[in-house]
C-alpha cells in the first residue's frame, strides 16, 4: 500500500471540541444525573435488579430499565470504540437509543458500553462488564473515551461516515478526505459509509453495506447488493443480534438527535462561560459568538438546511411507529415526532429535542433566546431569506403543536 495511506480508529459517535469561550470555561465537577447513573442509584438501593439472560446477559433488561427499544438497533461495522478488534463487517457493533441514552453491543467484548446525557449539559461515559454479577456496576469512562479524542470543554455526539476497508478499517488520507460528520443536512450519498442500513430509498444511493476491498482504489466501495436491501442475511449472522435490522429511518434519527444535543449543549456552555465571574457577560465582545451560536442551533432545530429526500424513504424495523409513538401530540393528533420521509425527515419542521430535559435546562438567558427566535420564525416575524423554503401551513402547525404540548413556554408563545 503507498505511503501517503494511513489507518485511524475514529469512533462512529465522536468526541470533539467546541469554541473557545466554552474551552474557557471551567465547571465544577457535579454528581451525574444521566439515566444511566440513575438506574446504578436505583440498583445500589436495591429499588431494582438486572436481569441476566443466557446468551445475552445484561442487555434486553438494560433496555428495559433504560426504556430503550430494539427496534433502535443500528449496526456500525468499521472498526470504531475501544473494542475495535472485535468490530468488522462479519461483527459489527450494535448500537441502541433513545432520545438520552446509547448503549453499544461488542460480540464477544467484555464490556456493553453506555453514554448517558444529562441534563445538567455533560455527555457522561460508562461501561458494564458483561460477566454475571451480584452487583452490577457502571464505570466511568470519561478519561478512556477523551484520550482517544481531543474533547476540549464538551463531549460531543456524531454520527461519521468513512471509507471501510474490507476489514472494517477505516481509510484516511494524509492531507485530503477525512472521515464525514453526517446529519440531516448531508446527502444521502454521503452517509453511512462503514454503516450497514436496512430500508429502501428509491433511485438515492448512499454508501452502507460496503467495504473497499481493493487497498490500491481505497475509494472504491462495493456496489452489488448494499442500495436497498431489506434482509442483512448474507452479510451478518442476524442470530447474534436481538433484531436483524439496521434500519434507516433509525440511522437518520440517530444523526439527527446527536447533532441536537451537540448544539443544546455547546449552545449552553457558551452563555455559561460568559455569565461566569470575568466571562464578559452577555453583550459586548461576546454578543457576537453568542448569536451566531443561537442561530446556528435554531437554523437546525428548523431543519433550515435539511437536504431534501429525493425519492421516499421507507424502515423495515417497527422503528417509524414506535418512534413517533412516543408523542406528545395536540388535539388533532400531531407530534414532532410524526415522520414524512417522502421529501424531508419529518412532517413538522421543528426537532422533537425541544421536549428533552437537556433543552428546558439551558441556560435560561439562552433558552429564552432560543424560544424566540423560534417563536419569530413560526409567526413569520422573522423573513430571513433561509427559512423561506418552511411554508406558512408549515410553521403554523409547528406553533400549534407546541402551544399545546409544551410545558413553561414564554407567555408570548400562548399570547399572555
Amino acid at each position: 500500500m503507498k505511503s501517503y495511506w494511513r489507518r485511524i480508529v475514529p469512533c462512529a459517535i465522536i468526541l470533539a471540541s467546541v469554541l473557545a469561550l466554552a474551552s474557557a470555561w471551567a465547571e465544577q465537577p457535579k454528581e451525574p444525573d444521566d439515566p444511566v447513573a440513575r438506574l446504578q442509584k436505583q440498583l445500589d438501593k436495591g429499588e431494582t435488579t438486572l436481569e441476566y439472560r443466557p446468551g445475552w446477559g445484561y442487555l434486553p433488561s438494560l433496555l428495559e430499565h433504560l426504556g430503550v427499544n430494539i427496534d433502535s438497533q443500528v449496526l456500525v461495522f468499521s472498526k470504531t470504540s475501544f473494542q475495535s478488534d472485535l468490530i468488522g463487517p462479519k461483527a459489527p457493533r450494535a448500537l441502541y437509543f433513545n432520545d438520552s441514552v446509547y448503549i453499544g453491543y461488542v460480540q464477544k467484548g467484555p464490556v456493553l458500553e453506555f453514554i448517558g446525557v444529562d441534563p445538567a449539559q455533560h455527555i457522561n461515559f460508562y461501561t458494564l462488564d458483561v460477566e454475571k454479577t451480584d452487583k452490577p456496576h457502571f464505570d466511568r469512562q470519561d478519561r478512556k473515551c477523551t484520550n482517544c479524542h481531543d474533547a476540549g470543554a464538551i463531549s460531543r455526539l456524531e454520527v461519521q461516515s468513512t471509507i471501510p476497508e474490507a476489514d472494517g478499517t477505516p481509510f484516511v488520507v494524509l492531507g485530503g478526505a477525512q472521515p464525514t460528520d453526517t446529519d440531516d443536512r448531508t446527502p444521502i450519498e454521503k452517509r453511512w459509509g462503514g454503516w450497514y442500513v436496512t430500508g429502501t430509498h428509491g433511485s438515492q444511493h448512499h454508501m452502507g453495506n460496503a467495504v473497499a476491498p481493493d487497498l490500491f482504489h481505497p475509494f472504491d466501495l462495493e456496489t452489488k447488493d448494499t442500495q436497498n436491501i431489506t434482509s442483512l442475511a448474507g452479510k451478518i449472522d442476524t442470530k447474534n443480534y436481538l433484531a436483524p435490522t439496521s434500519d434507516i429511518v433509525a440511522l437518520m434519527t440517530l444523526e439527527h438527535q446527536t447533532r441536537m444535543i451537540y448544539l443544546i449543549t455547546s449552545v449552553s456552555r457558551l452563555f455559561n462561560a460568559a455569565l461566569a465571574p470575568n466571562g464578559g457577560g452577555l453583550s459586548g465582545k461576546n454578543a457576537g459568538a453568542l448569536d451566531a451560536a443561537v442561530d446556528e442551533m435554531v437554523t437546525y432545530m428548523l431543519f433550515a438546511d435539511e437536504t431534501p429526500l429525493l425519492d421516499p424513504v421507507k424502515g423495515v424495523s417497527p422503528f417509524t411507529t414506535t418512534f413517533a409513538s412516543r408523542g406528545p401530540r395536540d388535539k388533532q393528533g400531531r407530534s414532532l415526532r410524526d415522520f414524512d420521509l417522502k421529501t424531508r425527515m419529518f412532517r413538522y419542521p421543528l426537532s422533537y429535542m425541544i421536549y428533552s430535559e437537556l433543552f428546558d435546562n439551558m441556560p435560561e438567558p439562552a433558552r429564552e433566546r432560543v424560544y424566540r427566535r423560534i417563536y419569530d420564525v413560526l409567526t413569520g416575524k422573522d423573513t430571513s431569506p433561509k427559512f423561506a423554503r418552511l411554508s406558512a401551513e408549515d410553521r403554523h402547525a409547528a406553533l400549534e403543536i407546541v402551544r399545546e404540548t409544551k410545558a413553561n413556554l414564554p407567555g408570548y408563545w400562548k399570547g399572555l
